[in-house]
């Protein structure tokens, strides 16, 4: 049989172990940040491992551009999206285990890839002429006119109401011998 104090010592060890397994991961996963750029390079942002923005830099020829507040907003979207693999990369203590697919899972949810550029939700995209492939005289076309409107259907009178029953007190029905199962 095992001595309680050897059993207690080697009990702390594995503490201590975890412990400091934990904190090195803590370490890691702080030291972790993003760095991207926008497509012109005239915007650079640094997000940290909780996606926060810790960092901006933008350059003199968009500073007076009245899209740069969105820009920007989607330069910082892209470098959140590359959390995961930036947290797979430089968390390299919970590599390939339960933990570090479950961090990477959440920063996906929480972080998906920006749209592309130009979409607008249940729109269509901006029109970006080096970008499109369609015909000339598609570009030129006028827009096809709109569905006319089907006909409103005729107005129904509202059924009469029906009378109201008297309001009757049923409180003590159960002791003096009413249905109390109503």
């Amino acid at each position: 049989m095992s001595n309680p104090e050897q059993l207690f010592a080697d009990f702390e060890a594995k503490l201590a172990d975890a412990q400091r397994k934990a904190n090195q991961m803590r370490t890691e996963i702080e030291g972790v940040s993003v760095s991207e750029r926008s497509k012109d390079g005239q915007i650079s942002v640094k997000v940290n491992h909780a996606g926060n923005l810790v960092g901006l830099e933008i350059g003199p020829s968009v500073r007076d551009n009245p899209a740069l507040a969105q820009e920007i907003l989607r330069v910082v979207q892209s470098a959140q999206s590359k959390l995961a693999g930036a947290m797979q990369v430089g968390v390299p203590s919970i590599a390939g285990t339960e933990t570090m697919n479950e961090l990477v899972n959440q920063l996906q949810s929480e972080y998906p890839e920006p749209e592309p550029t130009g979409y607008v939700e249940g729109g269509h995209q901006t029109v970006d002429e080096d970008a499109r492939f369609v015909a000339e005289d598609e570009l030129d076309a006028p827009p096809p006119p709109p569905a006319p409107k089907p006909p409103a259907p005729p107005a129904t009178p509202a059924p009469p109401r029906a009378a109201r029953r008297p309001q009757t007190d049923h409180e003590d029905d159960y002791f003096t011998g009413g249905d109390f199962l109503r």
